[in-house]
């Protein structure tokens, strides 16, 4: 049950405290936690970007709906996919695959050259859906992480890709961003933090087939 009170702690913070940071500790958590996310195939196509620096988390306020928590929070996560899941990159997928399980080439060809062509079958657009479902994963993974570890967030969508694309100089390492988070402490005066949660009745979520 103690997962559940975590998870009635949780909320989309609306005022994190400016002075309270994170520490290494409670970074590192995330940072592995990240890496540890489920992904389609185990690809991976999902990097994050942890920015700390403040003139540049109050730069991107601007292209985030003036929402404050950009710039108040301790860090700002911001989820971005890769542009480049091509027959390279999934040639380096398999090559680590062999490199950490030993699993010999005659095993890992069929499943490899599977992906290949599949993905070699698909428009950008295509590929970039997918890797965006797989964005919504570590997200939710990292919601979850944080409220186990009692930190708190703000999951969001509303901000200009195109402007963070830019600002953070994206495209030329391959990346375009998708979601924004932030991580911190919730402050003091946030009235939110004693909202309710309004939730359906699990009678009307959840249908049992037995």
């Amino acid at each position: 049950m103690d997962i559940l009170n975590k998870l009635q702690w949780r909320y989309a913070v609306k005022k994190f405290d400016s002075d309270k940071k994170l520490p290494a500790e409670k970074l590192e958590v995330l940072k592995q936690a990240f890496n540890l996310t489920a992904t389609s195939y185990g690809l991976q196509p999902v990097k994050l970007l942890i920015i700390e620096n403040q003139k540049l988390k109050d730069q991107l306020v601007a292209h985030s709906w003036n929402q404050p928590q950009v710039a108040d929070a301790s860090h700002l996560l911001v989820f971005c996919i890769h542009n480049d899941v091509d027959e390279n990159y999934i040639k380096t997928y398999f090559n680590r695959v062999k490199q950490v399980r030993e699993t010999p080439d005659d095993v890992l060809e069929p499943f490899r050259n599977f992906l290949i062509d599949d993905f070699g079958s698909k428009t950008q657009e295509e590929i970039d859906t997918w890797a965006i479902k797989q964005a919504y994963l570590s997200m939710g993974n990292l919601l979850t992480v944080c409220a186990a570890e009692d930190i708190d967030s703000c999951p969001m969508e509303g901000f200009v890709s195109e402007k963070y694309d830019e600002i953070l100089e994206l495209q030329a390492k391959n990346l375009k961003s998708v979601l924004v988070m932030p991580v911190g402490y919730r402050a003091a005066d946030d009235m939110f933090a004693d909202f309710k949660k309004v939730r359906k009745e699990l009678s009307e979520a959840i249908e049992e087939i037995i």
